[in-house]
């Protein structure tokens, strides 16, 4: 396994510091949340955006991912998610990272008409993706918490640069298992997002191993063809500001998740 961390976890942590806290802790990687609050988002100029891979680079550290909040699944017009999309590609490719995160955000619309949507606006931004080297993940989330939710979209794109990532909190709070859940999104999957929480009524962030959810059982399912997939920790610190600091837990969610797997 290859672990990284998302920024959601150190709201406002300048690059500097997010990149040498990764390198500090034994993290190869970086899940960089793209929101205007944040330092890393797509309003960046281009030599800013050059700074940022710099300082990552000479930590020794990969951005695996730029985070953004297109909703590709919602009601509307397709051109301003179009323009969204293409300014998350546009920013991890500047940056080198390889995925590109989105959301549904389907609820407002019937499931079907959403699955359509979000099929219709991913596979005009999947030929883009490719001349870029990036692909688009669609995380399992609110209108479409489960894997088989999630596979119904990105199957019917049906290309490769497009595909999904497992964030195992919502199909498990959602009632799917994490085999069921593994075995639909397997063909497409480019990572998994684990976290830990109390209860599916509690999700203020815990240290990883001290709440429910089956982490042990989730990552035993992944790994490519060499043994080695990337494991991201989203600690939701942003949405819960009364939960523990994320830097002083990294080191020991790293071992746990070495141990577990």
């Amino acid at each position: 396994m290859k672990y990284a961390f998302s920024t959601l976890g150190v709201p406002g942590m300048p690059v500097t510091d997010v990149a040498r806290l990764a390198a500090e802790s034994g993290y190869q990687g970086v899940e960089l949340r793209a929101h205007p609050e944040e330092p890393v988002h797509p309003g960046l100029l281009g030599h800013e955006r050059r700074a940022v891979a710099e300082e990552f680079a000479r930590a020794g550290v990969e951005i695996l991912t730029v985070a953004g909040y297109a909703r590709v699944a919602e009601a509307g017009d397709d051109e301003p998610v179009y323009e969204e999309l293409h300014r998350l590609l546009y920013l991890a490719a500047d940056l080198g990272a390889p995925y590109v995160r989105v959301f549904p955000g389907g609820g407002d619309q019937d499931p079907a008409e959403a699955d359509a949507t979000a099929a219709r606006r991913l596979g005009a931004a999947a030929e883009i993706a490719a001349d870029l080297g990036v692909r688009v993940l669609v995380e399992t989330h609110d209108s479409h918490r489960t894997g088989a939710d999630v596979a119904r979209i990105v199957g019917a794109v049906g290309h490769k640069h497009v595909g999904a990532l497992w964030d195992v909190m919502h199909p498990w709070a959602a009632g799917e298992a994490p085999a069921a859940t593994h075995a639909v999104l397997a063909p497409y999957l480019g990572y998994v997002q684990v976290k830990d929480i109390a209860s599916a009524q509690d999700t203020t962030p815990l240290p990883l191993g001290a709440g429910v959810l089956p982490l042990a059982e989730c990552l035993a399912l992944v790994g490519d063809e060499d043994g080695e997939a990337w494991v991201c920790w989203e600690y939701e610190k942003r949405w819960h500001p009364e939960a523990a600091d994320l830097p002083p837990l990294l080191v020991a969610g790293r071992e746990h998740l070495a141990g577990i797997v």
